[in-house]
């Protein structure tokens, strides 16, 4: 990257507020949440009609900043900065993009970290158990701040891409296209197992105190392993045996003791450390709770088939690594969407990086995603 492209996409992180008392948001639960803070980033402009927005969700543990730089000493940009800025896939010369941090996060948005008004001090775990369905409320919020009314196209993957499902289901009228990547209509008992593990490895840190830990030392060991495990499900045998194979790690014989021999050692705990650096234990907990909670078959059949959905346009979009969410259940995602007569298309991308992938740069992922949102543009 040239250091005049460093310098020509400077994006700004904003902060939108609602939900003031005695006017709190509802939640999925029951419970009322008020006020509640959005952090967001937009990059391109709005054109008049405000009908070239796109949104884009995160995954997990992401946040609002999609692309570009805060600054000129930035070293790294945004998450998908390979997907997202000027003459890229989604071109931000033609599109207003736009990325909110999630409910329920640390990274600007209101979450376990937050001040709780009642009680001036951070909310802990007395923050209310929010889902999927609250985190696209939340976003709805944000879109009639924006006065946009109806959306381009919205893509994310993973937990973002459950996101993209659950406005389609909510908001249809609101929806001219999306592109669910990498996702699924609900998790699998093995995807519930590991996050299980990963919220106990939080909860039995003695340093978690029930989730009121933010006048001392944090449950980070916890929190660590947390991130291993979930590292783990991201990445496939064949990533893994062609990064790491069994290598061993600065040394040329078997050191036969527990301080981690071979590279692959190594990596997950660098990995867990650098997540410690940046993310909330408690947030960890209640996003990976979200997504468990997440079921668009749950009840009287899948959500997905519903008439509403009939004028959406839909690219799903899977990875053959992917063993976390595997292309079985994009498959379903657009057996669902058929039955109402949707214009799907869907493509299996032969990727090596498992669940990641989508995260990757890759060719054939960009003219897919360039090709639809060009066609969508011309369609509007």
């Amino acid at each position: 990257m040239t250091d005049n492209t460093h310098t020509s996409l400077q994006v700004e992180k904003k902060f939108f507020t609602f939900a003031e008392p005695p006017d709190e948001m509802v939640l999925d639960s029951g419970a009322r949440l008020g006020p509640i803070t959005l952090a967001y980033e937009t990059l391109g402009t709005l054109n008049e009609d405000k009908s070239n927005g796109v949104l884009i969700l995160h995954a997990c543990s992401g946040d609002s900043h999609v692309a570009g730089y805060y600054s000129g000493e930035d070293k790294r940009p945004g998450w998908w900065d390979s997907m997202v800025g000027p003459g890229k896939p989604v071109d931000t010369n033609r599109y207003f993009v736009i990325c909110s941090n999630i409910l329920g996060s640390c990274m600007g948005t209101t979450g376990p970290t937050s001040v709780n008004p009642k009680t001036g001090k951070p909310y802990g775990f007395d923050f209310p158990m929010v889902t999927i369905k609250d985190m696209v409320k939340a976003q709805k919020h944000l879109m009639d701040h924006l006065g946009i009314d109806k959306i381009m196209s919205m893509m994310g993957g993973s937990v973002g891409g459950m996101q993209v499902l659950r406005w389609c289901v909510d908001y249809p009228e609101m929806v001219r296209s999306a592109i669910p990547i990498a996702t699924t209509t609900r998790h699998s008992a093995q995807a519930i197992a590991f996050n299980e593990v990963a919220r106990q490895a939080i909860m039995t840190d003695p340093n978690w105190r029930g989730g009121n830990y933010y006048d001392g030392q944090g449950p980070d060991h916890g929190l660590a392993v947390a991130r291993m495990i979930g590292h783990v499900t991201y990445l496939s045998d064949d990533s893994m045996r062609s990064k790491f194979g069994r290598r061993l790690q600065n040394r040329s014989t078997l050191s036969y003791d527990f301080n981690g021999d071979f590279e692959v050692e190594s990596y997950l705990r660098h990995q867990g450390s650098k997540f410690v650096a940046r993310f909330d234990a408690n947030s960890l907990l209640y996003i990976t709770k979200a997504s468990d909670y997440f079921d668009l078959e749950r009840g009287d059949g899948n959500l997905l088939v519903n008439d509403k959905l009939a004028g959406v346009r839909f690219l799903v979009i899977s990875f053959s690594s992917d063993w976390l969410y595997p292309t079985y259940q994009s498959k379903a995602i657009v057996a669902a969407l058929k039955k109402n007569g949707s214009d799907v298309s869907f493509c299996e991308i032969d990727a090596r990086w498992g669940h990641d992938a989508f995260l990757m740069p890759n060719v054939q992922m960009d003219k897919i995603i360039s090709g639809f949102l060009d066609r969508i543009s011309r369609e509007c």
